[in-house]
């Protein structure tokens, strides 16, 4: 085990932080889910979950990892108030190479008294390098524990129509890269409408990834697509600040923000 790979699997390394996925409701919001984030270690190069997250499929280590990230956040959503429902990013191919990955996942959510019900696993996937059969009898399993199946990164590299097929999600979760700027570009507004419609015959909803302007609101609106996610409405929290932000207590739909927030670099 590399020194990187032992600082990413250490017990207190890795950090748990939460946004909120929203429903927009005319003019007003209400919480919808909460995607469970994880964070790296601090002070590593691989701080930046993307980075993190990278060097982990390098190494192919992907099971092992996504089953810590899990267990953190499980632990960590247990100790928020109420029941909100959870996502929890994981890879396609810990699905297809780890086939005690579904009833442990299960097993976990019993420990910390979450049922599965709550839970969305939210597959991404950089290559296809997995056996298919385990794939599809990992989802089998997940959905007979009442969890549900999410397509992350939709509409770029390999979230593509087979995905969809194969996974039959859900929800599909559309790819900033489609959603920022799309008030002022026919070419981004045209793919969201594909999407929503495409997703309506598939009998999945659609989540719109990184809004960040309450400008884009409307060709989202326009495409059907009432799930939003991004810092317009919350940066990902740790549970302190989540507990203290009000997104957890339970309320009528609040008022959709008034203004932009500029994504930090």
């Amino acid at each position: 085990m590399t020194p990187l790979l032992r600082d990413i699997l250490a017990t207190d390394a890795l950090q748990i932080v939460f946004q909120p996925v929203v429903e927009l409701i005319g003019d007003k919001l209400q919480l919808h889910m909460l995607e469970c984030l994880t964070r790296g270690p601090r002070n590593t190069n691989a701080a930046r979950a993307d980075v993190m997250f990278e060097y982990v499929r390098r190494k192919r280590v992907e099971p092992t990892v996504d089953r810590a990230c899990i267990l953190l956040g499980l632990h960590a959503a247990a100790a928020l108030p109420g029941t909100p429902d959870l996502s929890f990013n994981t890879h396609a191919s810990t699905l297809g190479r780890d086939s005690e990955f579904p009833a442990l996942l299960v097993a976990m959510a019993d420990e910390v008294g979450i049922d599965p019900s709550r839970i969305t696993i939210e597959i991404i996937e950089h290559a296809h390098g997995w056996d298919g059969a385990t794939f599809d009898r990992a989802l089998r399993t997940l959905r007979s524990f009442g969890a549900r199946i999410a397509l992350d990164d939709v509409g770029l590299g390999h979230s593509n129509y087979q995905m969809m097929i194969d996974t039959h999600p859900q929800y599909m979760k559309i790819d900033r890269y489609f959603v920022h700027g799309a008030h002022a570009d026919l070419d981004r507004r045209a793919v969201l409408d594909s999407i929503a419609q495409l997703a309506l015959r598939l009998g999945a909803r659609v989540v719109a990834e990184g809004v960040e302007d309450t400008r884009d609101l409307l060709p989202l609106s326009d495409a059907g697509i009432d799930l939003a996610q991004g810092y317009l409405f919350a940066r990902p929290l740790a549970a302190p600040e989540l507990i203290a932000s009000g997104w957890l207590q339970p309320s009528a739909p609040i008022a959709a923000p008034a203004r932009s927030f500029a994504c930090p670099a």
